[in-house]
């Protein structure tokens, strides 16, 4: 007899092709691996379960370090274990790097003391951190050897890709790795899905051509495929040429961990691949517990970016034509004094809420700003899922420029900094 089926819908993110784990139709008797005989009315759904030969998965992890958090990554490496995912990747940025090739042999040495806890294979891909400057790329060959491979899986080809690899180290695929790509996709034509991983997200670079990822979507165009990045701290699902690419937040990485609605938090990817297509789920480490809900033990060492007592808080409201500026990003960049090289981004920003109020984080750190002058400017709160559609910007032009800008405001360690922004018409 068959049963009506029960959807189970998969929390997380799903690839462009809407993917929903099913019961199964019940199999002959003698099939079914549950041991039970279907009667006229039965307390189950199915008796397939939601299996295949060809189904599987797999983590990806995201930066560990950028100002890494004492604990994190080693703890997730015991929560991934408790998950039992049949192997794990990376999106690169595993040590903080040095000039010193011997500071780098050491932070490896630290590393991969917790990479080797893993109960199945881990994939290593190079990060900035890891690998963009001459002591860091010697290390990572001595050790590692190549900064780009290949790999397959149930018949899904993995691309892990080196992003450090342009002129000087810079932030571009290198035409030797284009060519690689090429052929690892010619020799894996038939592969069933695609799946790339590097470190940053080049999509997104001011410059795209010039990071030659262009030249690897063009490599990649037809075929059923998936990215994932890292190195920005903060998640963003892009859809980009009807697919997915997927930057990942941290796993131990410098964040001011705001939460859900900035893309702030530690996480891994948890990927189901099945005859479909793969499901995505973002998993917050937040809630991956134990069985006995005891704590996860950590000598992990880790860097505070920022001394918190030196730090005040800053909040306050901001209007735009009169009405709460919600899903307005309040920056405050800091004017350094006279000779000192000019701040390159705000020191720190608040995203307004639906009341109109804000509170001021560093750039990945954590709530307040050092006494001193700044510069307030605006701007669209980034979404967290951006499919290039272009997006009304209702904030006049001398309000999102630093040099127009009527806002220049006074932190002082000794009073309350709360602050009224009021955006009108010019």
């Amino acid at each position: 007899m068959r049963r009506v089926f029960l959807f189970l819908v998969v929390a997380g993110s799903v690839t462009s092709v809407a993917f929903l784990s099913t019961g199964r139709p019940d199999k002959p008797e003698a099939a079914n691996p549950f041991g039970l005989v279907a009667e006229a009315k039965n307390p189950w759904t199915s008796l397939s379960p939601n299996r295949a030969d060809d189904q599987f998965q797999f983590v990806v992890v995201s930066d560990r370090t950028g100002g890494h958090r004492k604990g994190v990554f080693s703890k997730a490496v015991q929560q991934v274990n408790l998950l039992q995912p049949e192997f794990v990747v990376s999106v690169g940025d595993l040590i903080e790097g040095n000039v010193a090739a011997d500071a780098n042999r050491k932070q490896w040495d630290d590393f991969d003391r917790y990479a080797k806890q893993f109960r199945m294979p881990f994939f290593y891909c190079a990060g900035n951190h890891d690998a963009a400057n001459k002591a860091k790329v010697e290390v990572w060959q001595e050790r590692l050897g190549k900064a780009y491979y290949h790999f397959t899986y149930k018949d899904c080809l993995f691309l892990v890709l080196n992003s450090n690899d342009g002129a000087d180290y810079k932030t571009a695929i290198g035409k030797d790795q284009l060519a690689y790509v090429e052929k690892a996709l010619k020799d894996n034509e038939k592969a069933r899905w695609t799946f790339v991983f590097l470190h940053h997200p080049l999509w997104a670079n001011r410059d795209v051509p010039a990071t030659n990822w262009l030249d690897v979507e063009k490599l990649l165009a037809g075929r059923k495929h998936t990215a994932f990045c890292g190195h920005v701290h903060t998640f963003r699902k892009f859809l980009r040429n009807g697919t997915a690419y997927y930057q990942l937040a941290t796993t131990g990485g410098s964040s001011a961990m705001r939460g859900l609605d900035y893309g702030e938090f530690d996480q891994v990817a948890w990927v189901t691949m099945s005859a479909v297509g793969p499901t995505i789920a973002q998993i917050g480490l937040a809630g991956v517990f134990k069985d006995d809900l005891s704590p996860f033990a950590s000598d992990e060492d880790g860097k505070e970016a920022v001394k918190i007592a030196d730090l005040v808080a800053v909040t306050g409201t901001a209007t735009l034509r009169g009405k709460p500026a919600a899903g307005v990003q309040v920056n405050f960049t800091e004017i350094k004094p006279e000779g000192e090289a000019p701040a390159t981004g705000p020191t720190g920003s608040g995203r307004v809420g639906l009341d109109g109020s804000f509170v001021v984080y560093q750039t990945r750190g954590p709530a307040g700003l050092v006494p001193g002058r700044y510069v307030v400017t605006f701007a669209l709160a980034p979404t967290l899922i951006q499919d290039g559609k272009p997006r009304e910007n209702p904030i006049p032009e001398k309000y999102q420029a630093l040099n127009k800008t009527p806002y220049r405001v006074d932190v002082k360690a000794d009073a309350r900094n709360r602050f009224e922004f009021k955006i009108e018409d010019e």
